[in-house]
């Protein structure tokens, strides 16, 4: 198999034999951890849907 980009550092990663895949390292796999836990990374939400109180488009 053809070795993957590190997400991290973009080093060339061997997919089969690394246990620290996808990242190259321990210390990628760290940053990454770390990069989520003070919240740098964030998944986009879905804006919340209307309840049906308030204004409405129709006209009654």
């Amino acid at each position: 198999m053809k070795p993957l980009p590190c997400p991290i550092c973009r080093k060339a990663v061997d997919w089969e034999t690394n246990p620290h895949r996808p990242f190259c390292s321990n210390r990628c796999r760290t940053l990454d951890l770390g990069a989520w836990a003070s919240e740098s990374y964030r998944v986009p939400e879905a804006p919340e849907d209307e309840d049906g109180e308030g204004w409405s488009e129709e006209n009654p």
